[in-house]
């Protein structure tokens, strides 16, 4: 009798449970990512300032950045398709009450309540890639959940702002509930994760070696702590650029062309390269593309702090040079350091490691949009994005380091 153990495993988009998951991602995305560049439009339309739209996308960050430690806790009290459930709810109601009103005080709340659902969202995803694919094979995984993730990106952030000046704001606010169309994938996700949890549990009575817990006590969560740190850090680098990038893009540029095809520009890089990067770190490793995608990222916005200096004449060329170069660099890095993140913990960790990730991710996109946005409206956005390659470049020894790899 022949050894299916042996077989080559199917690729990475047909394991069970992979299509529910880039549906369900795919949707969700796509209903946050349309409002990135139109929350703040329709807060200044309502009088707020630079700064205050500013705030739009930073409440719902660190919004989501307070939700996301609890979320691991979450999912092994609630199970996944509650949890998902809920968070997709959170995420796609809110932007149909919008309209209600342009004042910031109402965008602020809806992006509260926003940021909840998505903090649930992203923990739980890229908790779920990684438990629906063997370590060898995370690389790849974790490309085409990111590809599910930029596709969205690709086709509504540069079309968002176009479609609010033809159509209207109500329109991109319809998009915000796409979201809504992805909870009938959560069941099937979780029970899907449920069989693949059973199955393992019995591979200890059919000969596998059992794997050693980890090591408990307070050191042991220091060391992981001081371990997810790093990941974290050179994520929120290259995060603080893309948000801030993607939040004032619009009001960056005197043409709106030049913003709609740099934004595709930037979308598109991102996805093409979390995509293919997925594939060589599962060859080659993590590590030796770190510090080439922070140059670069830096290099991409020294390109667009110099196109951006007269704010009546963007530079266009130099503009679109720059945010590829940053959008090659953003998707490249969240690849990389979510492999490198799962890498450092057993499988029973992947949920805090994707905490820790998400929370790195966010908080540096909070913060670029937060950041950018106030120093933009002191100075303006020439010298605020040189502030943001510096920053970025502050990472650039964490690239060097290594960290360690876990044993399933």
């Amino acid at each position: 009798m022949t050894q299916p153990s042996l077989a080559t495993p199917p690729p990475v988009w047909r394991a069970p449970g992979m299509p529910a998951l880039l549906v369900l991602t795919a949707a969700g995305f796509g209903g946050f990512v349309v409002l990135i560049p139109v929350a703040p439009l329709w807060a200044i339309q309502g009088g707020a300032t630079e700064a205050g739209s500013g705030w739009v996308n930073g409440i719902l960050l660190l919004v989501t950045v307070m939700t996301q430690p609890f979320v691991p806790r979450l999912l092994a009290r609630l199970g996944t398709g509650r949890v998902l459930a809920a968070g997709l709810a959170l995420l796609g109601v809110p932007p149909l009450l919008l309209l209600v009103s342009d004042q910031l005080a109402w965008i602020l709340a809806i992006s509260a309540v926003r940021g909840v659902g998505f903090g649930i969202l992203t923990v739980t995803g890229s908790t779920v890639v990684a438990n629906l694919v063997d370590r060898t094979q995370h690389g790849a995984a974790v490309g085409i959940y990111g590809a599910s993730i930029a596709i969205p990106q690709i086709l509504l952030v540069p079309a968002a702002t176009l479609l609010a000046d033809a159509v209207g704001f109500w329109a991109v606010f319809a998009l915000g509930a796409l979201p809504l169309l992805g909870i009938s994938s959560a069941p099937r996700l979780a029970r899907i994760l449920r069989e693949q949890a059973a199955e393992r549990e019995l591979l200890p009575a059919t000969g596998a070696t059992p794997i050693a817990p980890p090591p408990g006590g307070k050191s042991a969560r220091w060391m992981l702590a001081v371990t997810l740190l790093r990941p974290m850090m050179l994520l929120s680098g290259v995060t603080l650029a893309g948000g801030a990038l993607i939040t004032f893009a619009p009001q960056m540029s005197s043409s709106a062309a030049a913003t709609a095809g740099s934004l595709a520009l930037l979308t598109l890089s991102a996805a093409v390269t979390r995509w293919a990067i997925g594939g060589l770190s599962d060859r080659f490793g993590a590590n030796r593309f770190l510090w080439p995608l922070v140059i670069i990222a830096v290099a991409g916005l020294l390109a667009i702090a110099a196109a951006v200096q007269n704010p009546a004449a963007t530079g266009i060329l130099l503009f679109l040079v720059g945010m590829t170069l940053v959008g090659i660099a953003y998707g490249g890095l969240q690849n990389l350091t979510l492999l490198i993140s799962l890498a450092a913990v057993p499988r029973k960790q992947y949920g805090t490691a994707s905490a820790v990730w998400n929370i790195g991710f966010d908080l540096g996109t909070a913060l670029g949009s937060v950041l950018i946005g106030t120093l933009a409206t002191a100075f303006a956005f020439s010298p605020a994005i040189l502030v943001a390659a510096a920053i970025t470049l502050l990472t650039l020894p964490l690239a060097f380091l290594r960290g360690p790899k876990v044993a399933e």
